[in-house]
Protein backbone atom coordinates (compact mmCIF):
# COMPACT_ATOMS: atom_id res chain seq x y z
CA UNK A 1 0.00 0.00 0.00
CA UNK A 2 1.60 3.26 -1.07
CA UNK A 3 1.71 6.30 1.20
CA UNK A 4 -1.11 8.67 0.33
CA UNK A 5 -1.32 10.87 3.45
CA UNK A 6 1.30 12.74 5.48
CA UNK A 7 0.84 14.32 8.90
CA UNK A 8 3.44 16.98 9.71
CA UNK A 9 4.58 18.33 13.03
CA UNK A 10 5.00 22.13 12.93
CA UNK A 11 7.83 23.55 15.09
CA UNK A 12 11.18 22.13 14.10
CA UNK A 13 9.67 20.26 11.15
CA UNK A 14 7.97 22.79 8.88
CA UNK A 15 9.00 25.99 10.65
CA UNK A 16 11.77 27.36 12.82
CA UNK A 17 9.66 29.10 15.44
CA UNK A 18 12.16 29.20 18.28
CA UNK A 19 12.68 32.97 18.10
CA UNK A 20 9.01 33.63 18.83
CA UNK A 21 8.89 30.98 21.54
CA UNK A 22 11.99 32.42 23.23
CA UNK A 23 10.52 35.93 23.12
CA UNK A 24 7.21 34.83 24.65
CA UNK A 25 8.86 32.69 27.31
CA UNK A 26 11.25 35.50 28.24
CA UNK A 27 8.24 37.82 28.61
CA UNK A 28 6.47 35.34 30.91
CA UNK A 29 9.49 34.50 33.02
CA UNK A 30 10.49 38.14 33.50
CA UNK A 31 7.02 39.03 34.73
CA UNK A 32 7.07 36.08 37.09
CA UNK A 33 10.38 37.32 38.47
CA UNK A 34 12.27 34.25 37.30
CA UNK A 35 15.44 33.86 35.22
CA UNK A 36 14.99 33.25 31.50
CA UNK A 37 16.41 29.88 30.34
CA UNK A 38 19.14 30.09 27.73
CA UNK A 39 18.03 29.55 24.13
CA UNK A 40 19.61 26.11 23.83
CA UNK A 41 17.72 24.98 26.93
CA UNK A 42 14.42 26.32 25.57
CA UNK A 43 14.93 24.35 22.36
CA UNK A 44 15.20 21.18 24.45
CA UNK A 45 12.09 22.04 26.48
CA UNK A 46 9.57 22.66 23.69
CA UNK A 47 7.40 20.15 21.90
CA UNK A 48 4.90 19.08 24.55
CA UNK A 49 2.62 22.13 24.63
CA UNK A 50 2.55 25.52 26.36
CA UNK A 51 1.52 24.19 29.77
CA UNK A 52 4.28 21.62 29.81
CA UNK A 53 6.83 24.23 28.75
CA UNK A 54 5.85 26.52 31.61
CA UNK A 55 5.83 23.70 34.16
CA UNK A 56 9.41 22.96 33.18
CA UNK A 57 10.47 26.60 33.08
CA UNK A 58 8.56 28.12 36.01
CA UNK A 59 7.44 25.17 38.13
CA UNK A 60 3.94 23.74 38.66
CA UNK A 61 2.76 26.49 41.02
CA UNK A 62 3.43 29.30 38.53
CA UNK A 63 2.77 27.37 35.34
CA UNK A 64 -0.83 28.49 34.82
CA UNK A 65 0.00 32.19 35.15
CA UNK A 66 3.11 31.67 33.09
CA UNK A 67 1.10 30.03 30.30
CA UNK A 68 -1.33 32.96 30.31
CA UNK A 69 1.54 35.44 30.01
CA UNK A 70 3.20 33.34 27.31
CA UNK A 71 0.04 33.34 25.19
CA UNK A 72 -0.44 37.07 25.72
CA UNK A 73 2.97 37.79 24.23
CA UNK A 74 3.10 34.97 21.70
CA UNK A 75 0.11 36.19 19.72
CA UNK A 76 2.12 39.36 19.07
CA UNK A 77 5.40 37.70 18.05
CA UNK A 78 4.45 34.28 16.67
CA UNK A 79 4.43 35.24 13.00
CA UNK A 80 7.50 37.47 13.06
CA UNK A 81 9.37 34.88 15.13
CA UNK A 82 8.63 31.95 12.81
CA UNK A 83 10.07 31.13 9.38
CA UNK A 84 9.65 28.26 7.00
CA UNK A 85 12.45 25.73 7.13
CA UNK A 86 14.43 25.18 3.92
CA UNK A 87 12.60 22.99 1.44
CA UNK A 88 9.26 23.12 3.26
CA UNK A 89 7.17 24.85 0.61
CA UNK A 90 8.72 22.92 -2.26
CA UNK A 91 8.26 19.59 -0.49
CA UNK A 92 4.61 20.28 0.29
CA UNK A 93 4.00 21.24 -3.33
CA UNK A 94 5.71 18.09 -4.60
CA UNK A 95 3.78 15.80 -2.27
CA UNK A 96 0.49 17.43 -3.22
CA UNK A 97 1.42 17.04 -6.87
CA UNK A 98 2.06 13.35 -6.23
CA UNK A 99 -1.47 13.02 -4.87
CA UNK A 100 -0.72 13.00 -1.14
CA UNK A 101 -3.21 14.47 1.30
CA UNK A 102 -1.45 16.62 3.92
CA UNK A 103 -2.25 17.76 7.45
CA UNK A 104 -0.58 19.26 10.52
CA UNK A 105 -0.62 18.01 14.12
CA UNK A 106 1.08 20.32 16.59
CA UNK A 107 1.11 20.68 20.36
CA UNK A 108 1.04 24.43 19.76
CA UNK A 109 -2.41 25.97 20.40
CA UNK A 110 -4.39 25.67 17.17
CA UNK A 111 -5.07 29.41 16.63
CA UNK A 112 -1.33 30.11 16.68
CA UNK A 113 -0.59 27.28 14.24
CA UNK A 114 -3.22 28.57 11.82
CA UNK A 115 -1.96 32.14 12.15
CA UNK A 116 1.62 31.16 11.33
CA UNK A 117 0.72 28.85 8.45
CA UNK A 118 -1.57 31.45 6.91
CA UNK A 119 1.04 34.19 7.26
CA UNK A 120 3.63 32.00 5.59
CA UNK A 121 1.26 31.19 2.72
CA UNK A 122 1.03 27.43 3.15
CA UNK A 123 -2.16 26.91 5.17
CA UNK A 124 -4.03 26.01 1.99
CA UNK A 125 -1.77 23.01 1.46
CA UNK A 126 -3.40 21.14 4.34
CA UNK A 127 -6.69 19.28 4.47
CA UNK A 128 -6.74 19.79 8.25
CA UNK A 129 -4.72 21.38 11.06
CA UNK A 130 -4.98 20.02 14.60
CA UNK A 131 -3.95 21.16 18.06
CA UNK A 132 -4.73 20.26 21.66
CA UNK A 133 -8.24 20.93 22.96
CA UNK A 134 -10.74 19.36 25.35
CA UNK A 135 -11.21 16.38 23.03
CA UNK A 136 -7.62 16.04 21.82
CA UNK A 137 -4.83 15.84 24.42
CA UNK A 138 -1.33 16.86 23.34
CA UNK A 139 0.88 14.42 21.48
CA UNK A 140 1.83 11.62 21.97
CA UNK A 141 -1.84 10.86 22.68
CA UNK A 142 -3.12 9.72 19.25
CA UNK A 143 -6.54 11.43 19.44
CA UNK A 144 -5.42 14.24 17.13
CA UNK A 145 -4.09 11.68 14.67
CA UNK A 146 -7.33 9.73 14.60
CA UNK A 147 -9.26 12.91 13.82
CA UNK A 148 -6.81 13.86 11.09
CA UNK A 149 -7.05 10.42 9.48
CA UNK A 150 -10.80 10.89 9.27
CA UNK A 151 -10.42 14.39 7.83
CA UNK A 152 -7.93 13.15 5.23
CA UNK A 153 -9.93 10.04 4.37
CA UNK A 154 -6.84 7.92 4.92
CA UNK A 155 -6.05 4.76 6.85
CA UNK A 156 -3.15 4.29 9.27
CA UNK A 157 -1.38 1.91 6.93
CA UNK A 158 -1.17 4.51 4.16
CA UNK A 159 -0.18 7.42 6.41
CA UNK A 160 3.21 8.66 7.63
CA UNK A 161 3.81 11.13 10.46
CA UNK A 162 6.82 13.43 10.07
CA UNK A 163 8.42 15.20 13.03
CA UNK A 164 11.61 16.24 14.76
CA UNK A 165 11.13 14.60 18.17
CA UNK A 166 10.59 11.24 19.80
CA UNK A 167 7.08 12.38 20.76
CA UNK A 168 6.23 12.39 17.06
CA UNK A 169 7.29 8.77 16.75
CA UNK A 170 5.15 7.78 19.74
CA UNK A 171 2.26 9.76 18.26
CA UNK A 172 2.53 7.86 14.97
CA UNK A 173 2.79 4.50 16.69
CA UNK A 174 -0.25 5.24 18.85
CA UNK A 175 -2.32 5.76 15.73
CA UNK A 176 -0.90 2.78 13.87
CA UNK A 177 1.05 4.91 11.39
CA UNK A 178 4.66 4.94 10.28
CA UNK A 179 7.06 7.66 11.36
CA UNK A 180 9.80 9.69 9.68
CA UNK A 181 12.06 11.98 11.69
CA UNK A 182 14.16 14.93 10.58
CA UNK A 183 16.89 16.53 12.77
CA UNK A 184 15.90 20.11 11.96
CA UNK A 185 14.47 21.06 15.34
CA UNK A 186 14.82 20.05 18.97
CA UNK A 187 16.72 16.77 18.63
CA UNK A 188 20.04 15.85 17.05
CA UNK A 189 20.49 13.23 14.35
CA UNK A 190 22.38 11.06 16.84
CA UNK A 191 19.47 11.17 19.28
CA UNK A 192 16.85 10.50 16.60
CA UNK A 193 18.66 7.42 15.34
CA UNK A 194 17.51 5.76 18.55
CA UNK A 195 13.95 7.10 18.49
CA UNK A 196 12.48 4.08 16.72
CA UNK A 197 11.27 5.80 13.55
CA UNK A 198 10.87 3.93 10.28
CA UNK A 199 13.23 6.37 8.56
CA UNK A 200 15.33 9.45 9.24
CA UNK A 201 15.93 12.09 6.58
CA UNK A 202 18.48 14.89 6.58
CA UNK A 203 16.02 17.55 5.43
CA UNK A 204 12.44 17.90 4.24
CA UNK A 205 13.61 17.86 0.64
CA UNK A 206 14.49 14.18 1.18
CA UNK A 207 10.96 13.27 2.20
CA UNK A 208 9.35 12.46 -1.19
CA UNK A 209 11.97 9.88 -2.18
CA UNK A 210 11.89 8.43 1.34
CA UNK A 211 8.12 7.94 1.10
CA UNK A 212 8.53 6.27 -2.28
CA UNK A 213 10.52 3.54 -0.58
CA UNK A 214 7.65 2.61 1.77
CA UNK A 215 5.62 -0.36 0.56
Amino acid sequence: MRIRAVVFDLDGTLIDGYEGIHDALAFAMTRLGLPVPVRSRIREMVGHGVESLLVRAAGPELAAEGARLFRERYREVAVEGSRLLPGADETLARLAGDGCVLSVASNKPLPFSRMILEARGIAGRFAAIAGPDEFHPPKPDPAMLRSLLTAMGAGPGETVCVGDMEVDVAFARGGGCRAVVVPSGSRSAEFLRGAGADAMIDSLSDLPPALARFV
